[in-house]
């Protein structure tokens, strides 16, 4: 099932209220990635960081967080989302493209 959401022209959701756990779905498939539990825990945590802070979470908060619920070493991350923190795991949680590092 298809569902129906506007990207930027490199893939990012132009309204990241509109993100729901299908359109990450979707999102993922476009990036070639089945998204496990694992990656279901660093997106749940971007999620909750973008409500609570109006911000993207630094991928450091992200690691401290695998490391703290999974066990998972620094590398993890990385692991999870192959061609970058931003480039997939920023887009898949449905956030903007960060414009610098240094968010939170």
């Amino acid at each position: 099932m298809t569902t129906s959401f506007s990207t930027d022209s490199e893939g990012y959701l132009t309204d990241p209220t509109d993100w729901t756990e299908a359109i990450a779905q979707e999102l993922a498939a476009r990036e070639s990635i089945t998204l496990t539990e694992e990656h279901w825990s660093v997106i749940r945590f971007m999620r909750q960081w973008l409500d609570e802070r109006q911000v993207a979470a630094d991928a450091r908060h992200v690691i401290k967080h695998l490391a703290e619920t999974q066990g998972s070493h620094r590398n993890r991350l990385f692991e999870l989302f192959p061609y970058g923190y931003v480039q997939q795991a920023c887009k898949i949680a449905g956030m903007r493209r960060p414009r610098s590092w240094s968010t939170g």
